[in-house]
């Protein structure tokens, strides 16, 4: 791995000296000259715009509460609230499935039947559900990885919860915890590419977070909720409008233009009410890391995460160089796969400070428009550093880190062979969970209609002549879901 060699040009603005490294941003930090040279980000949707303008309205006034000693992480009235908003959501569905079995036997062998069999299909469809979690990565059962369960447990009990009953290692630059099941059952998500970067009190710090959620009052980590916002979107997504529409889905647009203000409404309000105890959620889990691995190693992960980005350009270049050199340098690589976490350790330790500083001052420039679910870094850095700083409950020595090690290496190498072998393109979606409740639909993005333009085409198909009932028939597939787990 190359490694920049450091130089220093005079700033156009200012003239003031400027630390200049080929591979990253050059920029002045006496005057910020192209200090964000990215464009803005899009707006997005309306809900969206909605989220980030209530996440610049309240997060400055969250964070001084929190570093005043006022946590209040117990329930509210808008947790109650958002409670009770999730019943009536269900309440609409189990009375959609009580009207289509009362037209079923009511209307049994007539006319009946439609409308019960529709209600019911409706029903079906916006049902709670409990999310299943994909076979994605390398399952690690605990008879495989002692070592690691017991560093979780002990993580958890000191963050006040309870372990995870599966670990699942994947080569996102990320980690999760997500509930899935009937039974609520927990799987870990560990993406070895971050814990590969991780020294061992950042990994301990990083696994707090994760587990802390599931302490600290999250009203959207509570089952009602989060099943009413699967519902919601599920809503939202069959009375989406038909984009670039026709004069019918232009009347059929109109037609549910009522329905879906009703339904954004009550996204809009279900996000305003459960948005404190999310980004609450959120700081407290950075206390929780703090707690678990000490305030250095959660500061320090913190700091990582703002260069993650830099992971995915190292490991796509792995996978180019075996690629453009042909089926001889993708088996050599794969023989060679440790040295892909060793490049990528390697790269992330020459990194210079002053990328570091200017990523940070990005985040305070830019606040809540990169990402409204979570708090800007350097808000959560400010709250991290703002009491005494902590030491580690949790600590780990060199035996235990060998043996986590060891328990790591075949999903290790099998796994740095199979960037080596396909390149990153094979990672599936990401999980649709309740840590990021409102997945924008990738088929909407791809110019296709909901239910909306379901009724549409019913519509528009009693027009089809019989000589182009044979094309194509343009169907829509259920949102797919953006990354559930959620960024540490």
């Amino acid at each position: 791995m190359r490694v920049g060699v450091e130089k220093f040009e005079a700033c156009p603005r200012c003239a003031a000296g400027m630390p200049v490294d080929d591979r990253f941003v050059t920029w002045c930090g006496v005057c910020e000259w192209n200090v964000d040279p990215e464009p803005p980000q899009p707006e997005g949707d309306r809900l969206e715009r909605a989220r980030r303008a209530l996440a610049r309205r309240h997060g400055e006034r969250l964070l001084a509460e929190l570093t005043s000693g006022d946590p209040r992480t117990g329930r509210d009235a808008a947790a109650a609230l958002a409670h009770g908003i999730a019943l009536a959501v269900h309440a609409v569905t189990l009375l959609l499935a009580i009207g289509g079995v009362w037209w079923l036997v009511r209307g049994w062998g007539g006319l009946g039947v439609v409308p019960g069999l529709l209600l019911l299909a409706l029903a079906w469809s916006l049902r709670p559900r409990a999310p299943h979690l994909p076979d994605t990565g390398r399952v690690l059962l605990r008879a495989d990885a002692p070592a690691l369960y017991a560093l979780v447990d002990e993580i958890a009990r000191t963050v006040g919860t309870r372990g995870v009953d599966r670990i699942v290692v994947d080569t996102q630059p990320n980690a999760s915890v997500n509930s899935h099941g009937l039974r609520g059952r927990r799987q870990l998500t560990l993406g070895l590419p971050l814990w590969e970067i991780l020294a061992p009190q950042q990994r301990i710090a990083l696994l707090g977070h994760e587990l802390a959620h599931y302490s600290n009052g999250d009203t959207r980590r509570a089952l009602v909720v989060s099943r009413a916002y699967d519902s919601l979107t599920a809503w939202h997504y069959y009375v989406a409008p038909t984009p670039d529409p026709t004069f019918i889905d232009m009347f059929v647009n109109l037609v549910f233009a009522l329905p879906r203000l009703l339904v954004l409404s009550l996204l809009t309000l279900l996000d305003h009410l459960t948005f404190r105890a999310a980004q609450r959620a959120e700081y407290l889990a950075d206390r929780g890391a703090a707690s678990a691995g000490s305030t250095a190693a959660a500061e320090g992960l913190l700091d990582l995460l703002l260069v993650v980005d830099s992971v995915d350009v190292v490991l796509r270049r792995e996978a180019n160089r075996a690629a453009l050199t042909g089926g001889r340098g993708v088996r050599a690589a794969e023989d060679a796969a440790e040295h892909v976490w060793e490049r990528l350790r390697d790269h992330m330790a020459s990194i210079p400070a002053h990328e570091y500083e200017r990523l940070r001052r990005v985040g305070a420039r830019r606040g809540h428009s990169v990402d409204a679910t979570h708090p800007p870094t350097h808000l959560r850095r400010t709250c991290l550093l703002a009491g005494t700083p902590v030491p580690a409950t949790v600590l780990t020595d060199v035996d235990r880190e060998r043996a986590i090690t060891g328990e790591l290496a075949p999903a290790r190498t099998a796994l740095a062979r199979r960037i080596a072998r396909e390149g990153l393109d094979f990672q599936p979606e990401r999980v649709w969970t309740s840590r990021h409740p409102v997945p924008e639909p990738e088929a909407r993005r791809a110019g296709k209609g909901g239910f909306v333009a379901c009724v549409a085409a019913g519509i528009r198909a009693r027009a089809v002549r019989p000589s182009d009932a044979a094309g194509p028939v343009r169907r829509r597939s259920r949102p797919a879901a953006r990354r559930g787990a959620g960024r540490a």
